[in-house]
C-alpha cells in the first residue's frame, strides 16, 4: 500500500516539478494530515464523524481519491506514533506552505474541531500551539475560527 502511494505523488520515480525546490507533496500531505488526525484526538474520542470529516477534505481540498485519503491518513497515524511532538510536521509545512496556504491549514483544523459543535480545553490548547509552530498571528487564527463558526 506504501508503494501505491508513494508511486502516486512520484516519490519512487525521482525528482519531478513538485520536488525541485520543496520536499514531495506526499510528505507535506502526510505532516498536514497528522495535524488533523492530532487535533481530532486531542480530545481523548476520535470519532467516525471527525473521521469522515478529514477523508472527505483530503478528497474535497487536496483532490485524493478515497483509497488514498485512507492510505495518508494510516501513513500519518504512524507518524505521529514515532514522533515525540508535533514540530517536525509543522517544520515541513513551515518550509513549503505560503502564509496563506498555513492560514487555510488552521480553518480546515477549525472545522475538525467544531464536528462535534463545541471545543474543549484540550482543543483550545493545541490550537494555539499550533498557531505558534505554524507562525500565525493571533489575528489569523481568529479569523479562521470565524469563517468557520459563521459557515456552519
Amino acid at each position: 500500500m506504501r508503494d501505491l502511494v508513494k508511486r502516486f505523488f512520484g516519490k519512487v520515480t525521482g525528482l519531478n516539478s513538485e520536488t525541485v525546490n520543496q520536499k514531495p507533496r506526499h510528505d507535506i500531505l502526510v505532516a498536514v494530515c497528522a495535524l488533523f488526525i492530532e487535533m481530532a484526538r486531542i480530545d481523548e474520542t476520535f470519532t467516525p464523524m471527525e473521521m469522515e470529516t478529514i477523508l472527505s477534505i483530503l478528497h474535497e481540498k487536496y483532490g485524493l481519491s478515497r483509497e488514498h485519503a485512507g492510505a495518508i491518513v494510516a501513513e500519518a497515524e504512524r507518524e505521529l506514533k514515532q514522533s515525540v511532538d508535533l514540530w517536525q510536521f509543522s517544520n515541513l509545512i513551515n518550509e513549503n506552505y505560503s502564509n496563506e496556504e498555513k492560514a487555510e491549514v488552521i480553518e480546515i483544523l477549525w472545522r475538525i474541531v467544531y464536528v462535534d459543535g463545541k471545543m474543549d480545553r484540550y482543543e483550545h490548547y493545541l490550537m494555539k500551539k499550533l498557531k505558534d509552530l505554524l507562525r500565525l498571528s493571533q489575528e489569523q487564527l481568529i479569523e479562521a475560527k470565524l469563517k468557520v463558526l459563521h459557515s456552519s
